[in-house]
């Protein structure tokens, strides 16, 4: 096995297509990669909060998508409805590039992208005017904060359930723990608060175990989830991005096989 990543075991707890598409990229550089997704990602419901938004597009000055699973979504229920996204008179922005991404192969036109990939980022930067009326498609466990920052500064915001986050079957409980007694899994790839939190859960009365191994989170967002929930980040990437999170694992463990240690939980040489 070849590569910076060779023979380093990654649990990846992305949902099902994300989780097996990270997987496939962690292989080529030699990672030994298994995707368990810790939530599942559940479409919105014909005729939902969701639908009525987009059937009133027109209405909205910005629509701001915070995830890719988002813009799906918002594509998804477009086209159900037969509307088309690209014509609505409405501009777009995304939290970072898979987002911006999701929405250009679709032929929309986005206008702004944080310097930063983080909510937070998207108040500091997005020049909104009083009076102007945001659409905010996102999770239905999505936090309050970023609608509520820019309702402060004026804006009319409908933060509506774009998808709804579960928790993933028990199958993935009783294969992470499999890996995890094992100590089958070096570091563990979370993406989002939502992946810590299923994780955790998924593991109730494991939390110990969870310890022995590294961790490695997309951005700061996530990695504040991995401290809430008690544990510590080992990797936080940036860009927050796959790209960077993939980076930041292979900076990470190319010294380690470099020094000629292979698995995480081996601390002793270090």
């Amino acid at each position: 096995m070849t590569g910076p990543l060779a023979g380093v075991r990654v649990l990846v707890t992305r949902p099902r297509a994300q989780g097996r598409a990270l997987c496939e990229r962690l292989r080529r550089l030699g990672a030994v990669a298994t995707s368990v997704p810790t939530i599942r990602i559940v479409p919105p419901a014909p005729g939902g909060p969701l639908d009525h938004a987009l059937a009133r597009l027109r209405e909205y000055d910005w629509v701001i998508v915070t995830s890719a699973n988002g813009a799906g979504a918002c594509l998804r229920r477009a086209h159900a409805l037969g509307i088309d996204l690209a014509a609505a008179g409405v501009r777009w922005a995304a939290i970072g590039p898979a987002t911006a991404g999701a929405l250009r192969r679709s032929g929309i036109e986005v206008d702004m992208i944080p310097s930063r990939y983080l909510t937070e980022a998207i108040v500091d930067e997005f020049a909104v005017a009083p009076g102007d009326r945001l659409l905010l498609p996102r999770t239905d466990v999505a936090p309050p904060g970023l609608a509520e920052a820019l309702r402060a500064r004026g804006a009319v915001v409908d933060q509506v359930p774009a998808y709804r986050t579960d928790l993933a079957p028990a199958r993935s409980r009783s294969r992470i723990r499999r890996l995890i007694d094992a100590r089958m899994v070096d570091v563990v790839v979370v993406t989002s608060a939502s992946t810590v939190h299923g994780l955790v859960r998924l593991l109730h009365g494991m939390i110990d175990a969870l310890r022995q191994v590294e961790i490695a989170c997309i951005g700061p967002v996530t990695a504040a989830a991995v401290v809430e929930e008690g544990l510590v980040p080992s990797v936080v990437a940036d860009p927050h991005t796959v790209d960077g999170l993939i980076a930041a694992l292979v900076t990470r463990y190319a010294i380690r096989i470099t020094r000629g240690v292979h698995h995480a939980g081996d601390r002793r040489t270090e």
